[in-house]
């Protein structure tokens, strides 16, 4: 299975047992250097980092694993949410023997990065989050009349229909093709992320994730995380013309974090990292030095 990776340029691979799950990590940039976490979302992998690894390699050790079910991490048939994720990425840190680390993350991988950075704040430095919601969104009846942005996730996480149309290509390369300002994806590159879930553990690796997705809308109505709270330094980066995640989502993050800040980025759709990864670059880069000593 390790022979199917992706090669890219100065990027190595490795396999580590964390969690009880042996989870892929492509890594680049010196060993010594200042960790950061790559955080993938759906329907990615770890390549959609290569490009952000190829400019911070020079400054930073870059850790960009594949999430429980994904790509080539093992799918185990259990722990798809992102209290889980969150928890084997602590897992991978330990194994690597790294005590912190900044993390980025776009999507799931945002979400999970919100969670480290409430539950595990111990191991965060800094974070740069993707278009990915935080946990405090002000409902509203705007924010209702928008939901229909999340029909994707409702069709997968129905019994059935949800395996259907994961082992087959339609539901992935729709959400690549549709959620961007412009053509950000290969023909190439739209093959290696849809057909990562043809496989039925990896196909119900992402039912069972939009199951919780249910589950996380339910808990933020009931107001699940009003208790908790953000103390790590963050930058949410957005880009404006998501067609899945809503701007209306944004506000109501300030009673709840200490140092957050939101940029709206007009040009850009879901997909940011692939639609802007200059932009994304430039940013991470920022964001990280300026807590640096």
């Amino acid at each position: 299975m390790a022979d199917d990776i992706p090669a890219v340029e100065g990027v190595e691979h490795r396999f580590v047992d964390a969690n009880g799950i042996r989870i892929h990590v492509a890594e680049a940039g010196p060993a010594d250097a200042p960790a950061v976490l790559l955080l993938h979302g759906w329907p990615e992998h770890w390549y959609m980092w290569r490009r952000v690894m190829a400019a911070l390699a020079g400054e930073y050790r870059l850790l960009a694993p594949d999430l429980r079910g994904f790509g080539w991490t093992e799918a185990p048939g259990h722990g798809y949410d992102g209290e889980t994720y969150a928890a084997d990425q602590v897992a991978l840190l330990d194994a690597l023997e790294l005590e912190r680390a900044h993390v980025v993350g776009h999507d799931w991988g945002g979400w999970t990065a919100m969670l480290l950075g409430i539950l595990h704040a111990d191991r965060v430095d800094r974070m740069v989050v993707c278009n990915a919601p935080h946990p405090w969104p002000r409902l509203s009846a705007r924010v209702a009349i928008e939901s229909w942005r999340a029909w994707y996730t409702w069709v997968i996480a129905t019994p059935g229909l949800g395996h259907l149309v994961l082992e087959r290509p339609w539901i992935a390369r729709r959400i690549l093709g549709g959620g961007n300002v412009g053509t950000p994806f290969t023909e190439e590159e739209l093959h290696l992320y849809v057909d990562s879930f043809r496989e039925p553990p990896r196909a119900d690796a992402i039912v069972k994730l939009y199951r919780y997705y249910q589950r996380v809308v339910r808990e933020g109505v009931r107001g699940r995380w009003r208790h908790e709270r953000l103390t790590v330094p963050t930058l949410l980066l957005f880009g404006a013309r998501d067609r899945y995640v809503s701007t209306n989502l944004l506000p109501g993050y300030e009673p709840f974090a200490d140092d957050m800040r939101v940029e709206l980025v007009a040009d850009s759709g879901h997909f940011i990292v692939d639609e802007k990864p200059d932009l994304v670059i430039e940013r991470t880069r920022a964001w990280l030095t300026d807590g640096a000593g």
